[in-house]
């Protein structure tokens, strides 16, 4: 009877094994390598594809925002100077929303580079300075605010004490504090479906997921993982991507489920980008790569 017991644990236990394996090795497209584009910027993050599947990106250092052209694999400098901007996301009508950390300020810039300055304080007090953003169904934008003292910058303290995740109604006229109780919030993304928000705690090592209100509100937060990030994304599946070290992937349940290393010091930001939003696209310190993918962005679904 042991040794009967024994063996159908051994098989459950193989099977399961091989169900995990095989729903990671099967994240990524057979036979794709990852692809460095450019290793030609300083520090590069913030990407955001647009409806065509080209991505946008900054290189925060050198004040530029980057356009990869996905249908001949160039880059084009699409602004410069950019405010210094650092998370992107483009909105409902297809203006690029950027967390524009020269002046603690964020901004939406149309196709032609024009600049619309969206908010520039909370409440009379200066912005720490807005880090990554995320659109809702309804055109509200979410977007977080940590402190990272910046060199170009003659202030030398926040004038908001507390480091939160904000959110702008979509008729653009309040904002208001979504979330708080955090140390450094840095990466968000939310569900296809509006339901739900990851927002990571880089500060603190943990991520968290939210239940989204119809009127924007933020209730139920609930801790995702044990691990924080800089920049975030999600697919098709419901997986969620964080980034540090390498690209760490984990199943809607907090699994860790695949890891994609990258030969670089740090992993800032991911999302999906192409035609088919099947190109996993990864800024990582100087550098950019592709990488291939079976499963695809949720951002522009069909």
């Amino acid at each position: 009877m042991k040794t009967t017991i024994q063996f159908i644990t051994t098989v459950i236990c193989s099977i399961s094994i091989i169900s995990c394996k095989s729903q990671a090795v099967g994240l990524v497209a057979d036979g794709a390598e990852l692809n460095q584009i450019s290793n030609k910027y300083s520090f590069t993050e913030g990407p955001a594809s647009d409806k065509n599947g080209n991505v946008y990106f900054t290189d925060q250092p050198n004040d530029k925002i980057i356009k990869w052209n996905e249908a001949d694999n160039t880059l084009s400098i699409f602004k410069e100077p950019a405010g210094r901007a650092n998370g992107l996301y483009f909105d409902h009508n297809g203006n690029l929303l950027a967390a524009a950390d020269d002046k603690n300020e964020l901004w939406r810039i149309n196709s032609n580079g024009i600049v619309d300055t969206l908010i520039t304080n909370f409440e009379g007090k200066k912005l720490n300075g807005p880090n990554d953003i995320w659109v809702d169904l309804q055109g509200g934008i979410y977007f977080t605010d940590p402190y990272y003292q910046r060199p170009y910058w003659e202030r030398t303290t926040a004038e908001i004490e507390e480091k939160n995740v904000y959110y702008i109604s979509p008729d653009l006229k309040k904002i208001t504090v979504a979330a708080t109780d955090l140390v450094q919030p840095n990466g968000i993304i939310g569900t296809p479906d509006g339901k739900t928000l990851y927002v990571a705690d880089i500060g603190d090592q943990k991520t968290y997921s939210y239940t989204i209100q119809n009127n924007g509100t933020l209730t139920n937060r609930t801790l995702f993982t044990d691990m924080g990030s800089d920049g975030m994304t999600i697919d098709n599946k419901g997986n969620i991507y964080l980034t540090g070290e390498g690209v760490t992937i984990f199943n809607p349940k907090g699994e860790k489920i695949h890891h994609i290393p990258i030969n670089e010091e740090w992993t800032a930001n991911v999302t999906f980008g192409g035609k088919n939003q099947n190109i996993l696209f990864i800024t990582a310190k100087g550098s950019v790569y592709t990488l291939k993918m079976n499963v695809r962005g949720v951002r522009y679904n069909d």
